[in-house]
C-alpha cells in the first residue's frame, strides 16, 4: 500500500513536470523566442534626413550635416578614468573636468553599452579615433546646418526637441512645414554577442530611412541680403529698439525678402533670449499710423464718395470729438485742402472728413475686406492677428482715429499686403514664402491665390497717383532726391504712430514706418520698413523713408528697371 502511494505520487510529479514542459516548450515557445532575440538582437532607429530649405535660386538656407554619438562599452574599457580624461580634453578643453566626470559616471554603470556624448563634429570624432581606445565607438546622426548663420533667422525658425526628445521644428518655416520637412525613420536590427558587439555573420535587417521634402522659397537671396545689410546698419544708425523690412511681389503675393533685427543664430538658438525667436512681421501687432490713411482713402474713392480734388470743409482747425481734440501732426491747417494734399501732408482732420463720408458701416466692412482682423494665411508658424472690435462697440471717436491709423492694430504683413491691393490693381493676395515643394523626383508648385478684390482697378489708379504725390511733395521728398531716384515714380506713405503705454500715448516712443511700391505704373515690389522706438528721430519720414529709398535704389539696379523720367 505504501509503495502504491509512492508510485502515484511519483506519477503525479512526472505529470506536473510534463505539463510544465509542455507550457514552456509549446505554449510559450513564440514568446520565449522573442525574449531571447531581444537579448541578443540590437534594434536601432535611424533618423530620416530632414528636407533642405533653399532660396529661389537653389542655394542652401538650411541643410544637414553629419554628427556623431560617442558610445562606450564599460565591460571592455579597462582604464576608465584615464579614458574619460583623454576624451574630455578633446571634446571640451575649457570644461574638461566636468565632461570627464560625466563620462566616468556613465562608464561606472554595469552595462555592456552606454552613450557618452552626442553631436560631435567629424573633426572631434577623428581626434578620438586616433587614440585607438578599445571599447569606444561612434553612431552617425545628422544635425541641422544653417550655412549663413543668422541670415533669415526669424524667417527660418530652428530645430529643437519635444518632451520625449524627438527633433521638432519651431517657429517660421521649420515650424510651419515640420511634417513635410521631417524624414521617415529607418530601422537596423543586428545580432550581438555577450559583450554587446555585432556578430558579422549574424542576423541583419535594415529598413532604409526616407528623406523629408525639400522646400524652394520665393525668397530671393540677393534681395534678402541687401535688405538684411541695410536694415542692420539703419537700426544702429537710428538707435532703434528693433526694425523690420518685408518685400513682396504685388501680383502674386510672393514674399521676396523678410528681415528683422535684432536676430539670432538658429544653429545655436539656446544662446539667445526667447524674445527674438518670434518673427515680428507676422507675430506682433502695432498701430500703423498715417500709412493706414491710404487704405481708408482708397475706400472712399472706390465708393465714389470723393475724388482726388474734393475739398475738405472741416480742415480749418482742430476738431473736437467726444471730448477729444484732433490735431494735425504739425498743428498746421488749410481750410481749402483737397484729398490729394490730405495724403501729401498727412492731414488728420482731412482723414476725419473722409471717415465721415464713409460712415461706420462701410468703413468697418472695408477693413474686413482688406484682410485686417484675420490672419493672412502666410506659411509661417507663429502668425497672429489682433481682432477688430465688434462694430457695436465703436464710437464716433473710434471711427475718427482709425481713419489715421490710431486705435486699430495690424501686423506688418497685413499692412504690406493691404498696400499690395493698391499696387496689384485691386487684388488681395495670399502671401507665400514657399514656391515649390520637392517630393522625391516630383515638384509641387504653390500657385498664387486671390483672397478678394476690395477695390476696383480704377480706384487703385487714383490712390496710386496720390501716393506718388506724397513721395514727391511730402515730408520724405528730400530722401528720395538724396538717393538719386528723381527719375522714378514711387508711390508711398510715411507713418509715425505713438505707442500706447498704460492707457495713454507716449509722445517720445513711436513706431516709425514707410510703405510703398515701385515703379508706380507697373509695380515690381511692395515694401514696408518699420522701426520700433527710433531715438535719432521719432518720425517715419526721417528714419523708415531713407531706408526704403536706399533699398529701392538697389532693387531698381538688381531688376534692371530704368527711370521713367
Amino acid at each position: 500500500m505504501r509503495f502504491k502511494v509512492i508510485r502515484l505520487a511519483y506519477q503525479f510529479i512526472l505529470i506536473l513536470i510534463a505539463l510544465r514542459l509542455f507550457y514552456w516548450q509549446i505554449i510559450m515557445s513564440d514568446d520565449l523566442t522573442v525574449m531571447a532575440e531581444k537579448q541578443h538582437l540590437k534594434t536601432t532607429q535611424i533618423e530620416g534626413p530632414r528636407g533642405q530649405i533653399l532660396y529661389s535660386d537653389g542655394s542652401i538656407l538650411a541643410s544637414n550635416q553629419p554628427v556623431y554619438e560617442l558610445y562606450g562599452q564599460p565591460k571592455v574599457i579597462e582604464e576608465k578614468d584615464k579614458v574619460a580624461n583623454l576624451v574630455a580634453k578633446i571634446i571640451s578643453p575649457k570644461d574638461s573636468l566636468k565632461v570627464a566626470n560625466e563620462i566616468k559616471d556613465k562608464l561606472a554603470q554595469n552595462l555592456y553599452w552606454v552613450a557618452l556624448y552626442k553631436n560631435l563634429s567629424v573633426d572631434l570624432k577623428n581626434q578620438i579615433e586616433e587614440l585607438k581606445i578599445k571599447g569606444l565607438g561612434f553612431n552617425t546622426n545628422s544635425a541641422r546646418f544653417y550655412p549663413e548663420s543668422s541670415a533669415s533667422a526669424q524667417l527660418l525658425g530652428f530645430i529643437g526637441s519635444d518632451d520625449v526628445g524627438n527633433k521638432v521644428g519651431y517657429f517660421g518655416i521649420e515650424g510651419f512645414y515640420n511634417k513635410q520637412l521631417r524624414g521617415t525613420s529607418g530601422t537596423v536590427i543586428q545580432e550581438r554577442d555577450g559583450n554587446g558587439l555585432p556578430i558579422l555573420s549574424g542576423k541583419f535587417f535594415q529598413k532604409k530611412p526616407l528623406s523629408g521634402y525639400n522646400l524652394v522659397l520665393n525668397i530671393d537671396r540677393a534681395v534678402q541680403h541687401m535688405v538684411e545689410i541695410k536694415l542692420k546698419s539703419s537700426v544702429e544708425k537710428f538707435a532703434a529698439k528693433s526694425g523690420s523690412v518685408v518685400v513682396i511681389e504685388p501680383k502674386s503675393g510672393n514674399v521676396l525678402a523678410m528681415a528683422t533685427f535684432p536676430n539670432y543664430d538658429p544653429g545655436s538658438y539656446q544662446d539667445f533670449p526667447k524674445e527674438v525667436y518670434l518673427n515680428p512681421i507676422v507675430a506682433e501687432t502695432y498701430e500703423p499710423g498715417s500709412t493706414f490713411k491710404v487704405i481708408v482713402m482708397s475706400m472712399a474713392i472706390n465708393d465714389d464718395l470723393l475724388k482726388a480734388d474734393t475739398k475738405c470743409d472741416i480742415c480749418s482747425g482742430p476738431l473736437q470729438i467726444s471730448g477729444h481734440l484732433i490735431r494735425t501732426w504739425n498743428n498746421k491747417y488749410n481750410s481749402d485742402v483737397n484729398m490729394t494734399d490730405v495724403i501729401v501732408h498727412s492731414d488728420n482732420t482731412g482723414m476725419v472728413f473722409v471717415s465721415r463720408k464713409l460712415g461706420l458701416d462701410k468703413m468697418y466692412e472695408y477693413i474686413n475686406n482688406f484682410g485686417f482682423g484675420l490672419k493672412t494665411n502666410i506659411d509661417l508658424q507663429e502668425e497672429t492677428s489682433s481682432s477688430i472690435r465688434p462694430k457695436k462697440e465703436w464710437r464716433e471717436i473710434d471711427l475718427a482715429t482709425s481713419s489715421f491709423g490710431q486705435g486699430i492694430a495690424v501686423t506688418p504683413m497685413q499692412m504690406v499686403r493691404a498696400v499690395g491691393v493698391i499696387a496689384s490693381g485691386g487684388m488681395l493676395m495670399e502671401p507665400h514664402i514657399v514656391s515649390q515643394i520637392q517630393i522625391g523626383g516630383e515638384t509641387r508648385k504653390i500657385q498664387p491665390r486671390i483672397m478678394g478684390n476690395p477695390i476696383s482697378a480704377e480706384a487703385t489708379k487714383v490712390i496710386t497717383e496720390m501716393m506718388v504725390q506724397a513721395v514727391d511733395r511730402g515730408e520724405a521728398q528730400f530722401y528720395k532726391k538724396r538717393a538719386g531716384l528723381q527719375g522714378y515714380k514711387i508711390a508711398g506713405k510715411t507713418g509715425t504712430a505713438q505707442i500706447p503705454v498704460a492707457g495713454y500715448y507716449d509722445e517720445n516712443k513711436t513706431v516709425a514706418s514707410f510703405v510703398g511700391f515701385a515703379p508706380a505704373a507697373d509695380p515690381k515690389f511692395v515694401m514696408l520698413v518699420k522701426y520700433n522706438e527710433p531715438t535719432s528721430s521719432i518720425y517715419g519720414a526721417d528714419t523708415a523713408a531713407p531706408t526704403f529709398f536706399e533699398i529701392a535704389k538697389e532693387l531698381f539696379l538688381y531688376y534692371n528697371i530704368p527711370p521713367s523720367e
